[in-house]
């Protein structure tokens, strides 16, 4: 598409939609709370960044299929 094409934006619209910022912030609470658990549970840092970074992936393919 050409520039000129392209619809004009005014600079005060969102980001983000409703639905993609509520699908992010239920990643990322899941993703917390997965980080936690596994940092409470005995596991080293970066194996509980892992599993939060892992649950908050999929959280985002959870949410983005139920949120509707």
């Amino acid at each position: 598409m050409t520039r000129e094409n392209r619809p004009q934006r005014d600079g005060n619209g969102p980001l983000l939609s409703q639905r993609a910022a509520m699908v992010f912030l239920l990643a990322a609470l899941v993703g917390i709370g997965a980080a936690a658990l596994a940092s409470l549970a005995g596991n080293v840092w970066p194996l509980a960044v892992s599993a939060g970074c892992g649950a908050g992936a999929m959280a985002v393919l959870f949410f983005n299929q139920i949120i509707d």
